[in-house]
């Protein structure tokens, strides 16, 4: 598999007939020396997150605490590798986090080696067996006409709100689709996963803490469910703090 790393342009086809990615749909000029997101996701563990990766935050622009600006500079505070701002239906908050990232590395260029990787990020709520989910894009293009439904700050209605109709989408714009927390949901993971996985979904939100431990921490007993249901179905595994409040380390 190879999807991109960093979260720019659009239109390379994505999947090989082994469920891999075809091309980095969004790497910017400079990046080829550096792991793709995908390579990332293969590698991420339970130590992963919250201090070298997070992949579910919340800014200001959707339904956190924190300025976006503030995210990224904890981000460069606490020496995280890489992240996604994912905030509930708007790109706003990855956008602002970007340019004053762009800013900041050309400030300061003695820290390049150890300045994050922001990727494209989002969350949407979706159909899926008749229970609202929420699935996350990551690496996709913003300015992809087949995200608009989902960029209006508001749950998408009728075909667009069916979780096939999102991760074809996410797809189509060059990202990777990922099912959000999936111990959350009125229907079981273990029914959720399969059915996800048949409608083409490419990861599961697999190292969570569904019990808002301080330090942040995975669930164990339902880390080792979801994970061997990821593995079953030959899903990306990510981690993420699911962060609402002032600490991105912490689910709030």
């Amino acid at each position: 598999m190879s999807v991109n790393l960093a979260p720019a342009s659009a239109g390379f086809p994505r999947f090989s007939s082994e469920r891999g990615f075809a091309r980095d749909p969004s790497a910017r000029a400079g990046a080829s020396s550096q792991p793709t997101l995908t390579q990332v996701f293969t590698a991420i563990d339970a130590d992963s997150c919250p201090t070298s990766y997070n992949f579910h935050i919340h800014t200001t622009k959707s339904d956190g605490q924190l300025d976006p600006i503030a995210v990224i500079q904890q981000a460069i505070a606490i020496g995280l590798r890489g992240l996604a701002i994912t905030d509930h239906h708007t790109t706003e908050g990855y956008r602002a986090a970007q340019d004053w990232l762009d800013r900041w590395k050309i400030d300061h260029p003695e820290r390049r080696a150890d300045t994050p990787t922001l990727w494209t990020g989002i969350e949407i709520n979706a159909g899926l067996l008749k229970t609202d989910v929420h699935i996350l894009g990551y690496g996709f293009d913003t300015n992809s006409p087949c995200l608009r439904p989902y960029l209006r700050r508001q749950v998408a209605r009728g075909r667009e709100y069916d979780a096939k109709a999102v991760i074809s989408a996410i797809q189509a714009a060059g990202g990777i689709a990922v099912l959000a927390h999936p111990a959350r949901y009125r229907r079981p993971a273990a029914e959720l996963i399969p059915e996800a996985d048949r409608l083409g979904i490419d990861g599961v939100e697999v190292y969570y803490s569904y019990r808002h431990t301080k330090p942040w921490r995975p669930t164990p007993n339902v880390t080792e469910q979801i994970q061997a249901l990821a593995k079953t179905h030959d899903l990306l595994q990510t981690c993420g703090t699911d962060t609402h409040g002032t600490d991105i380390s912490l689910r709030l």
